[in-house]
């Protein structure tokens, strides 16, 4: 598997997910941890997003899940296409539903396990690969709930890693002092974790781990 696990937005070192990805460029942007915003809002940040993607030399485009929902083998097939699946952050508890509900957290282990492509993302992005959620709704508000998405909060994740993550710590960032909270909850609950920095992010190519930034 190829992972670049960021804390926040493309992080200080892109050009480590530019050798994940060698020649490759198209790039999948998966948006749906912002469903909760207006339509306004969402595009806002949709259009920021891609200009931040563009800057670092990648092609994107957006997949939004909702257009899946009940249809895995079609997202399959529309993925297989791309180099590298990005993942924005946001609401996390939207986004795991989101990754359900498409059949997403079916079809991008398999991806990922066949050396398809390369995944990368930040915040709830990455969280979404760890074992579980819990000690995350101390950030993200489970019971957000947007139109066309099923209520059940969603606890178990894709386990890609075998450890959680801990985004914006102790970074200029609006949720870090609330990440301080999450982070208490691991070390009370004895839960193996990484607490990243703002500009940090963990890079995986197959058997080799490393933070950068």
């Amino acid at each position: 598997m190829r992972l670049y696990l960021s804390s926040f937005r493309n992080g200080s070192k892109p050009e480590e997910l530019l050798k994940l990805l060698g020649t490759g460029r198209r790039t999948a942007l998966i948006f749906n941890a912002q469903d909760w915003k207006s339509d306004g809002d969402r595009k806002t940040d949709l259009d920021q997003e891609t200009e931040r993607l563009r800057s670092i030399g990648l092609r994107p485009q957006e997949i939004d899940l909702r257009k899946y929902f009940g249809k895995p083998n079609e997202l399959k097939e529309v993925l297989s296409g791309f180099d590298l699946i990005w993942v924005r952050g946001g609401n996390v508890f939207v986004l795991r539903r989101a990754f359900k509900q498409s059949g997403a957290d079916k079809v991008i282990p398999e991806l990922l396990r066949n050396d398809e492509l390369v995944y990368g993302g930040y915040s709830a992005g990455v969280d979404i690969m760890q074992p579980h959620l819990h000690g995350i709704e101390l950030v993200d508000d489970p019971n957000l709930v947007p139109k066309n998405y099923e209520p059940e909060i969603l606890w178990e994740c894709l386990g890609l890693i075998p450890y959680c993550v801990a985004p914006h710590y102790k970074s200029d960032h609006p949720e870090s002092a609330d990440i301080d909270k999450t982070v208490e909850y691991y070390i009370e609950n004895h839960i193996l974790f990484i607490a990243l920095h703002d500009g940090q992010a963990i890079v995986i190519e197959g058997d080799t781990q490393r933070v950068v930034g």
